[in-house]
């Protein structure tokens, strides 16, 4: 009897002592307050043009027709897609991107590999190969629309002298070589990125893995492909993904050397956008291609992170 009612008897309650401490909670305070200048950094120079553009997008805003104001709803993105140059601007865009990066890779995985080799005066090469990307666009722009120019510069001058052409050419001013020339000169900067990236995952390669797929048999494309290539493929991913977003969005390049000309022939979408805003001053337009760029960027890092997560889980 007395040991039922010892059962039945309610459990006194038990008072959870916090486990945070009074000087860890100080600590916590102080460390908000150092972000925080941080985090309004961040509002001020991203979130809140980013949401202005946004905004800016659905409603109707020019500086050169004052009284066409307020909500547009859709307007300004019917009127960019159905612009007669924006199917242009967009398959240029795409070729661009994909020349640019398959380029810069092929060019430094090559310039990789052979930097990896045991040869004198590899360190040397190591510190020159560097030159380009610290070169600033403009200057490697400028520079590159000096020495392609059909009248005093010195590409056409050695192409005419080694008779490979019979006349200087124009290479940024005909409609079927603008676009390439820049790609060209773009994958001439940025493959160097590529070529430190690579380096360095190719030191962690184990050498002793290598030498014992030779003994074994396995030729040089063999040891490439089943060994080397899947040690690079993390670092290959993400160098490539983050060069397709940055060269998407390069607007310098093209700016400096063609303007988007001739006829529209090297116009992407930014330089696009660089029209509507700067030139025809319609802020409306310039804000929906913008908003449909982020919308497309945003995509493609959401496809890149599912795909990431679902191989980290298989």
């Amino acid at each position: 009897m007395h040991r039922a009612e010892t059962e039945k008897r309610p459990l006194p309650a038990i008072r959870l002592r916090s486990s945070i401490s009074p000087r860890e909670k100080r600590f916590k305070r102080i460390a908000y307050l150092y972000i925080l200048p941080a985090v309004v950094f961040f509002i001020l120079l991203n979130a809140y043009p980013l949401i202005t553009v946004l905004w800016d997008s659905f409603q109707f805003k020019s500086l050169v027709n004052k009284t066409l104001t307020g909500f547009a709803g859709l307007a300004n993105y019917r009127e960019v897609v159905h612009n007669e140059y924006f199917r242009t601007a967009l398959w240029n865009t795409v070729v661009w991107t994909v020349l640019s990066v398959a380029g810069e890779y092929l060019f430094g995985i090559i310039t990789a590999l052979a930097l990896n080799q045991n040869v004198k005066g590899r360190t040397l090469f190591r510190a020159f190969i560097i030159v380009p990307w610290v070169v600033p666009i403009l200057i490697a722009g400028l520079t590159w629309t000096w020495m392609l120019t059909p009248d005093y510069g010195v590409i056409n001058l050695w192409l005419v002298k080694l008779g490979l052409l019979k006349e200087p050419y124009y290479w940024l001013g005909e409609l079927n070589t603008a676009l390439l020339t820049v790609v060209f000169v773009n994958i001439w900067r940025s493959f160097p990125f590529y070529t430190i990236s690579l380096l360095a995952a190719l030191q962690s390669v184990s050498r002793d893995i290598i030498e014992a797929a030779a003994i074994d048999g396995a030729g040089i494309r063999t040891r490439f492909w089943r060994i080397v290539m899947p040690q690079l493929k993390t670092v290959s991913l993400t160098i490539i993904f983050i060069h397709v977003i940055w060269t998407a969005i390069n607007f310098d390049f093209i700016f400096i050397m063609t303007e988007g000309g001739p006829l529209h022939s090297s116009e992407t979408l930014p330089i696009m956008i660089y029209r509507y805003a700067m030139e025809e001053y319609n802020f409306g337009n310039a804000s929906a291609l913008a908003s449909m760029m982020l919308g497309f960027m945003m995509s493609g890092f959401i496809l890149y992170y599912l795909i990431s997560v679902r191989k980290n889980r298989g």
